[in-house]
């Protein structure tokens, strides 16, 4: 049951649940491209270079501030460059700018940085390339931020972590810049069991490798990072260490008038306080690795890993991603002391005091098709919303959706 003071809260935006007024195939696209329904977008079963994926986006917030996509082909505009998977996870903070600016140009200038490095000798993705991309997207971002400073201040505040996978030639490059996460779930052969691999670094101040991290890069700065009720903030502010955006902790500059006072910092600084460069990890895939599971921290805060590793090995692959999102719901509602079927009721906006937006891509790693020389060719974006309505999802495209079946027989 809800709470007397949370029945008082959300009383007022309480209303039949929102997920079950679907928009469906019928009205904005079938399921090749996903399903809009209600606070929902989600793509229960497609398919990717290396195997089979599931997405799920649930919004909390009043604007959606996560933006995902996935990329399955060419990881390269040169016509015999490598193939593969890509898949990003950008989760938005103070604004959904920086996420939708990251979903329109990081993967782009991933290709585009590969291409300059690509030579015939050499078409593998790379650490580097994958960094190059991070720190370009950052200094384009940036230059808009410039551009519209004077017009919109407040557009220096806005800024969003950015968790990437590729997978390219039997190797999986895990790229993180804040704290979504990825896990791998392996197989054990002993005893058929699955265990949960993190492979990503997390950058947020409540841990206390990060907070060693900054202490270090700033040494001079005792006020760095400080503990705010309760919660661990760099400069008291913002969570998170590491982000694409966010230019009022990057530079000088736009950490002045006429941005807001609670923005600002009162002594000088010389260098970015928050960094846009990943932390990147390359991992070379074997039979036993079975999945691999991509969120934004909404999903995190309430299934640990081996729980979200273990809900995605015995279930059905179909529909998987959006399981997950429902676990997590079941996890929030619990936790202030109300059932689901009430949570669903609960409009955007009111919603991000029981959850944040939460956005899930499930990778199944099927090795048997690692070494196949076609590959289905898929671009989809989940979680967009039209420009014209901030309110609201944009229904996904998917771009050049050609199934392997149909490049074979070309």
């Amino acid at each position: 049951m809800v709470t007397t003071t949370w029945k008082r809260f959300v009383t007022p935006c309480w209303r039949p649940s929102v997920e079950n007024r679907s928009e469906n195939c019928s009205n904005r696209g079938d399921d090749i491209s996903g399903r809009v329904d209600g606070l929902w977008w989600y793509k229960d079963l497609g398919h990717h270079s290396h195997g089979e994926f599931s997405m799920a986006v649930i919004q909390a917030n009043n604007v959606l501030e996560d933006q995902s996509q996935l990329e399955s082909g060419p990881m390269s505009s040169v016509d015999y460059g490598p193939q593969g998977t890509f898949v990003g996870i950008y989760d938005g903070h103070a604004g959904p700018e920086a996420a939708r600016f990251i979903n329109s140009r990081l993967f782009e200038n991933i290709k585009t940085i590969h291409d300059a490095e690509f030579t015939s000798d050499n078409q593998e993705m790379s650490a580097d390339v994958i960094k190059n991309a991070y720190l370009a997207t950052e200094e384009e971002f940036l230059s808009m931020v410039k551009k519209q400073w004077e017009m919109r201040p407040q557009i220096a505040t806005v800024g969003s972590c950015c968790l990437v996978g590729v997978i390219c030639n039997g190797l999986l490059y895990i790229g993180n810049a804040g704290d979504s996460r990825v896990v791998l779930g392996r197989l054990e052969k002993a005893d058929k069991q699955v265990e949960a691999v993190q492979l990503s670094a997390e950058h947020n101040a409540s841990l206390e490798s990060v907070r060693e991290e900054l202490h270090l890069l700033h040494p001079d700065d005792p006020q760095i990072v400080v503990l705010k009720h309760k919660v661990w903030r760099v400069k008291g502010i913002i969570q998170v260490s590491r982000s694409i955006g966010d230019a009022y902790l990057k530079k000088a500059e736009f950490n002045k008038e006429p941005l807001l006072q609670k923005f600002r910092i009162h002594e000088p600084f010389h260098k970015p306080i928050l960094l846009a460069e990943p932390s990147i990890l390359v991992h070379k895939l074997f039979p036993e690795d079975q999945f691999l599971i991509f969120a934004s921290d909404g999903l995190w805060e309430h299934l640990s890993n081996q729980e979200a590793v273990e809900l995605v090995h015995t279930s059905p692959r179909n529909g998987i991603a959006k399981k997950l999102v429902k676990a997590a719901l079941h996890e929030a509602a619990k936790k202030r002391e109300m059932r689901y079927s009430d949570l669903k009721k609960i409009d955007r906006g009111v919603r991000r005091h029981f959850h944040d937006d939460i956005t899930v891509i499930v990778l199944f790693l099927d090795s048997h098709l690692s070494n196949r020389s076609s590959f289905p060719v898929l671009s989809i974006k989940g979680g967009g919303v039209n420009p014209g309505d901030s309110n609201t999802f944009q229904f996904p495209q998917i771009i050049n959706c050609n199934s392997l079946e149909e490049r074979e027989n070309e």
